[in-house]
């Protein structure tokens, strides 16, 4: 049985504007110890899968519409706020984008930490001081008994990242969200975050969902990837398959932007246009006006291409003009 299963989810958001189907049908499973990688443009879904499944939607103008996330046995979505809030933090951790602004910026860092203990442990907190001290020297941070009662402003932008880490880790969760952890970072700091994740991982034997945009980065730590478009998963592959053979002209367009490995001297591709707007997404394959790589003439534009196996543990939408090559 797997340590997460998510089914059908779909999260709206109801405005003024019109309702914006920010998460429209996305399941997958995260297995124990697993790492899966969701990626996609910004707005393609990503951070509004997992902060629906955290409860972290404002609602409103936010409502989950249908679907379930059977975390354990327990269904996320529907459990009540007192068993999610027990779930949440300590079972389950999650690193925010930004820390400058996930950090309360007139608490000290030591307050921070150890609220997660505090709320889901019988710790005292003497104790619980004593533990946040050492889950910064595990995150790399020198001097923690002294910087642990500094206050964020005082920390670089990396630190800042190790403080959210310590904070996500610091109960032992059996899933921990990284929410794009590497964001504004330079590729030295990107690597060290990475590699602390990592380490974490092995030492506690939890699975990570890890979103990004970036596909190069989640290469190096990913089993699998989910690829996301406007709301939808559109490619889903064991993370060297996806990166081998590409079906979806989405996610042929994403390596190719990449400019680690497109061809010297030639011009950086890039996708053109803009992602769709949410409030006004037609019936049909949502990456038609912008699909270069296939065959536009081919795309369904009257219902929604199934997502389906293509190949041996290789899925995607089955939009004939998407996966034309």
């Amino acid at each position: 049985m797997s340590l997460l299963t998510v089914n059908d989810l779909r999260c709206y958001f109801h405005t003024r504007e019109g309702v914006v189907r920010a998460v429209d049908g996305v399941s997958f499973d995260l297995e124990r110890g697993e790492t899966i990688g969701i990626v996609g443009e910004s707005g393609s879904g990503k951070s509004v899968t997992c902060y629906s499944i955290m409860g972290l939607i404002p609602k409103p103008p936010g409502k989950i519409e249908s679907g379930s996330a059977l975390f354990d046995g327990t269904d996320l979505l529907t459990c009540g706020e007192k068993k999610l809030r027990s779930i949440r933090g300590s079972r389950i951790g999650m690193i925010f984008q930004d820390p400058m602004t996930s950090l309360n910026p007139f608490l000290r860092i030591s307050q921070q930490l150890i609220e997660p203990l505090l709320l889901h442990t019988d710790t005292s907190k003497s104790d619980a001081l004593k533990t946040a001290t050492r889950a910064l020297g595990e995150v790399g941070i020198p001097d923690p008994e002294s910087r642990i009662q500094s206050y964020p402003h005082e920390f670089s932008g990396g630190m800042r990242q190790r403080v959210m880490i310590a904070m996500a880790l610091i109960a032992k969760p059996e899933i921990l969200i990284a929410d794009e952890p590497t964001t504004a970072l330079d590729v030295t700091v990107q690597a060290e975050i990475l590699e602390l994740i990592k380490e974490h991982q092995q030492k506690l034997g939890m699975a990570v969902i890890f979103i990004t945009h970036d596909l190069a980065v989640i290469s190096q730590v990913c089993d699998s990837i989910k690829v996301m478009y406007a709301g939808r998963i559109v490619e889903a592959a064991p993370t060297a398959e996806l990166f081998r053979n590409p079906l979806h002209a989405y996610t042929r367009a994403l390596l190719k932007s990449i400019p680690a490995i497109h061809d010297k001297n030639t011009e950086l591709y890039t996708i053109p246009g803009l992602p769709p707007n949410p409030t006004d997404l037609g019936p049909g394959c949502a990456f038609h006006p912008r699909n270069t790589l296939g065959n536009p003439a081919l795309c369904l534009l009257d219902h929604a291409p199934p997502f389906e196996q293509i190949q041996t543990h290789h899925y995607a939408q089955n939009c004939p003009g998407c996966l034309a090559q």
